[in-house]
């Protein structure tokens, strides 16, 4: 890997990830580096900046969790930039590797220049809001990306009741009346989706799982998709906020009678993997706390 062009984004507000990021800066421009840094969070996006400042971009070195990283996916995966996104102030740290791995950051440059790591691709989702005009004429938005999910839901101080129609290549498949609906990438699964009680798919997997929050029927469950298929999902409800969100970020309303469509991106999101042990089952039994939260036992039968 080529080291002359890298991007630096830390956790806005947080003194443990902007420390790292200016030591990082240091080091990479002592290595002739040309450096870009600043801050991501709710009210910060440099990405933007980053991508007009500076073409060809190497390396994005994140540092965060895994809104910060989120946030990093949905803009350098159209640029097909690698990213390299360390835990220094997450909290569940699915999509991050732990600092305490990479305390010798020199040592981390030295392994990306003599290309001593792996890249992972991960499938991310593509979503326009289309208008139906008087003759029937479609007006659509611009494109929004995801690397978890796209949800479809109110944001309002009422608990409103979202009326949502679900079509899969033009066929209708069902209607959802409840908090919403959520359509996620196989990454995103072990996110909104693993908690509205949907299913964990593994990211290697190309697949796009539909899953409804809280819906008013016993009889509505979790869909998984091939990922060639159109996802369609109108709004029913006279519901002034109704709301596409991308990763948890407001993206767009969606007005009574706009239809979202929903699609594998054709881009995706490049993540620099430098843990030689790396398990995404081990990433499960940390994360979520499996193998035993309350009472472990020996395996005597396993070979050790």
């Amino acid at each position: 890997m080529k080291l002359h062009k890298v991007i630096i984004a830390y956790k806005a507000d947080n003194t443990v990830s902007h420390s790292w990021a200016e030591r990082c800066s240091r080091e990479l421009e002592a290595l002739g580096c040309h450096v870009l840094m600043g801050p991501s969070g709710a009210y910060d996006n440099p990405y933007p900046v980053f991508i007009e400042s500076m073409r060809d971009i190497d390396l994005a070195l994140v540092l965060g969790g895994d809104g910060s990283t989120l946030g990093a996916a949905r803009y350098l995966a159209l640029q097909s930039v690698p990213i390299l996104a360390i835990n220094t102030g997450g909290h569940l740290g699915f999509l991050t590797q732990a600092a305490e791995e990479f305390e010798d950051t020199q040592a981390v440059w030295q392994r990306l220049l003599s290309d001593r790591y792996a890249i992972e691709t991960r499938m991310m989702l593509q979503a326009q809001v289309v208008n139906i005009g008087g003759n029937h004429s479609e007006e659509v938005s611009h494109y929004f990306y995801s690397l978890n999910e796209m949800c479809i839901k109110p944001a309002s101080e009422r608990m409103t009741t979202a009326a949502l129609e679900l079509e899969i290549d033009g066929e209708v498949v069902d209607q959802y009346h409840g908090d919403g609906l959520i359509i996620a990438t196989p990454t995103g699964s072990t996110s909104y989706v693993v908690a509205a009680n949907g299913p964990i798919l593994h990211p290697g997997m190309e697949a796009i799982v539909i899953t409804p929050i809280c819906p008013m029927s016993l009889a509505s469950r979790t869909i998984v998709l091939p990922p060639r298929l159109l996802v369609s999902v109108w709004s029913l409800n006279d519901d002034p906020n109704m709301k596409l969100w991308t990763d948890g970020v407001l993206a767009s309303p969606i007005l009574s009678g706009q239809r979202v469509d929903i699609s594998i991106a054709p881009h995706r999101a490049r993540f620099v993997i430098l843990r030689e042990n790396y398990s995404f089952y081990q990433a499960l039994r940390e994360k979520l706390l499996w193998s035993g939260t309350r009472l472990q036992y020996h395996n005597k039968y396993r070979p050790s």
